[in-house]
């Protein structure tokens, strides 16, 4: 934090610490719900508030049972010994460990098509002789815009009479949809910055236009395509209306599940699930910070 200048004014004093002090209740609002949710996840009783125990510090009024429970919750046989035979038994039974297993393969292959569609679409849109160019990009990022109820509607009532609704492809497909526009947005911020002289200095040398693309315009590009990925791969983990609409139970994700335990049987175990969810989407989040100061100075600029 840079300090004042010593010409500074009694009102810049004090606008420069209110300034702060404000910032930090509005950080404070915002992430004061994930951080009161993550001791949650460690009590020993199973409820949603804190007892007088664990306010205390007590080390009895906290107990990892509830991630232990993510991998119990549906086997055959919970009570055995860990071994092979219970990994196998979670593997194939736990309703947590089913909902992990959809959540990361439908997330994996939405994100594929996702930046596969939304890479080409940006460096469409990026060319200056796009005809329609700002009307392709708000159909494009329409998604982004309109109510998710309303897309997961149209979605259903599409998928249903084509064969899709409550399969694998159809929800991996409406994923999709979902993320390209976080793709195409992303991708289209790095081309914005992208020098074309690159790409003449490279044809001028004679190289193809399919060396010029992977050789050049590809690494340049690459940390925004990745941060978008990623975003697509978050947007994927994170929905649950149109796996709402769209799925059974074989293709319930882990927002799926969470609601379903909302409903049906609340338990700390969703505070657990909650809880990995946060750790993953804060080392998403690292890596996107990483690829943005990379993505920075290999553009010649200085991270900040």
């Amino acid at each position: 934090m840079s300090s004042l200048p010593p010409y500074a004014s009694p009102l810049e004093i004090v606008w420069h610490y209110a300034f702060r002090v404000f910032c930090g209740a509005v950080l404070v609002f915002l992430i004061m719900p994930i951080l009161v949710m993550i001791p949650l996840s460690f009590n020993a009783e199973p409820y949603f508030t804190y007892n007088s125990d664990m306010v205390a510090l007590k080390p009895e009024a906290y107990s990892t049972r509830w991630y232990v429970d993510i991998f119990k919750n549906g086997m055959a046989d919970p009570h055995q010994d860990f071994g092979f035979s219970f990994i196998a038994d979670s593997w194939n039974n736990a309703q947590w460990i089913h909902s992990m297993k959809n959540s990361f393969i439908i997330g994996i292959f939405a994100t594929i098509i996702s930046t596969f569609l939304g890479t080409l679409a940006a460096l469409g849109l990026t060319r200056a002789h796009m005809p329609y160019r700002k009307l392709i990009t708000a159909i494009l990022i329409s998604p982004m815009i309109v109510p998710i109820i309303i897309s997961a509607a149209g979605m259903f009532f599409f998928y249903s009479d084509i064969g899709l609704s409550q399969t694998f492809p159809g929800i991996i497909l409406a994923h999709a949809a979902l993320g390209t526009p976080f793709v195409v947005i992303t991708v289209t911020a790095t081309l914005s910055g992208f020098d074309n002289n690159l790409v003449r200095a490279s044809a001028s040398l004679g190289a193809t236009p399919q060396r010029t693309f992977f050789k050049v315009i590809v690494p340049l590009i690459a940390p925004g395509v990745i941060s978008g990925g990623l975003f697509a791969f978050i947007t994927s983990f994170d929905e649950v209306v149109a796996v709402i609409f769209l799925t059974e139970f074989e293709q319930r994700t882990i927002p799926r599940q969470m609601w379903s335990g909302l409903r049906e049987q609340i338990s700390p175990t969703i505070l657990a699930v909650a809880t990995i969810l946060v750790a993953i989407s804060v080392l998403l989040l690292i890596t996107l910070e990483v690829l943005r100061r990379r993505s920075e100075r290999l553009r010649g600029m200085s991270p900040g």
